[in-house]
């Protein structure tokens, strides 16, 4: 008798939580987008790493753990890339990672929402982003859409925080591939 109060102890923890997943980063991807003298562009981080721990069934127990490497931005387009870690934009000297983590997760509809704090050149802000889960055999994969406001961050100083240069709103983005821990 006294092995089974364990047992069962254990037992209703592990029903009770999410599913842990290890991404496959040759597969994934972080990426961001906005608007620059009125002609869109896209971006993508080459280095983070993302805890997920998420179950569509148990909300409540899900967790998304994402820290990025701030200096591993690319566009595609050398002076915006070389800008992008200076002191106007990430401040990789003095800030190097981005993290965001959930506080929680809710329906919106058929939409699911995480909000969560992102904390950016040394400000954390809440931040919402849409999630599409969809299981794939024993692994699944994960997108997640939402908006960042840069300049609540200090993302753009200088001339760059006119918006008229540069959006406001930078998209962000990612298709996360999925496997059981």
């Amino acid at each position: 008798m006294k092995y089974l109060l364990p047992l069962a102890l254990a037992l209703g923890a592990s029903l009770a939580s999410a599913a842990d997943y290890t991404v496959q980063a040759t597969s994934s991807k972080l990426g961001f987008g906005g608007n620059f003298q009125g002609t869109a562009f896209d971006g993508s981080f080459e280095k983070w790493t993302a805890a997920i721990s998420y179950d569509a069934a148990k909300l409540t127990t899900s967790k998304f753990d994402v820290e990025v490497d701030l200096a591993s931005a690319k566009t595609g387009d050398h002076d915006r890339d070389n800008a992008l870690p200076g002191s106007d934009f990430f401040n990789v000297a003095k800030f190097p990672k981005a993290h965001f983590v959930t506080t929680g997760f809710r329906q919106n509809g058929a939409q699911v929402v995480a909000d969560g704090n992102l904390t950016l050149r040394g400000v954390t802000k809440p931040v919402s982003i849409n999630v599409t889960f969809k299981p794939q055999g024993t692994g699944a994969t994960l997108d997640v859409t939402g908006t960042v406001k840069r300049l609540d961050f200090g993302v753009g100083g200088g001339d760059y925080a006119d918006t008229s240069v540069i959006g406001a709103d930078i998209k962000v983005t990612a298709h996360l591939v999925l496997s059981p821990k």
